[in-house]
């Protein structure tokens, strides 16, 4: 089972690949205001970790079906999903 430091390492590396999302000048707008507001809820730290992944999951796997995205964005979004799947408590 992964402990505590590895569970916030890979929420640390999701968060900077979604930072890296919303910091692109090709991400659309829509995308960016999306993954913005999940980052916000990543950091609140309310909820536990697993929590927090598991919300951010759900919501990505929304995002990942909109038609304006770029395949790249999409595979980013992946990476971020599989570290976050990573998280158990």
């Amino acid at each position: 089972m992964a402990d505590n430091a590895q569970n916030k390492e890979s929420m640390k590396e999701a968060i900077d690949t979604l930072n890296q999302i919303v910091s692109s000048n090709s991400t659309p707008k829509t995308i960016k205001k999306s993954i913005t507001d999940l980052i916000v809820d990543l950091n609140n730290e309310e909820y536990s970790l697993s929590v927090r992944a598991a919300n951010t999951i759900s919501l990505l796997d929304d995002v990942t079906q909109d038609p304006n995205m770029p395949s790249y964005v999409r595979t980013q979004l992946w990476q971020a999903v599989s570290k976050l799947e990573s998280i158990r408590e």
